[in-house]
């Protein structure tokens, strides 16, 4: 059997999707509500997203190739879009505390 680091790398990165979920999950009770809470049930649902792509990856090679770079892509907008609404969060959250 050959070696494959790309399945390798795909379930160490969908071990820590999990371990995200779960963090993600376990803080949602200490959230509150309001923009706050509101912005956290969109992160926990991107965080499922993404861990339901991330457990696609190891299957990448029996998929046609326009769909895996269709998902790819996918990911790659839902991370963008998860990376500004994390920022924005972050912003809201300093600007509660300074002022």
């Amino acid at each position: 059997m050959k070696f494959d680091i790309s399945l390798v790398i795909s379930v160490l990165a969908i071990l820590v999707m999990f371990y995200c979920l779960w963090l993600v999950l376990t803080l949602r009770k200490n959230v509150p509500g309001g923009v706050v809470g509101n912005t956290w049930k969109t992160l926990t649902a991107l965080v499922v997203l993404f861990t339901l792509g991330y457990l696609v990856t190891p299957f990448f090679g029996m998929l046609p190739p326009m769909l895996m770079n269709v998902i790819v892509s996918l990911i790659f907008l839902f991370g963008a879009i998860y990376v500004v609404i994390t920022v924005k969060l972050i912003y809201r959250i300093i600007e509660e505390l300074a002022g």
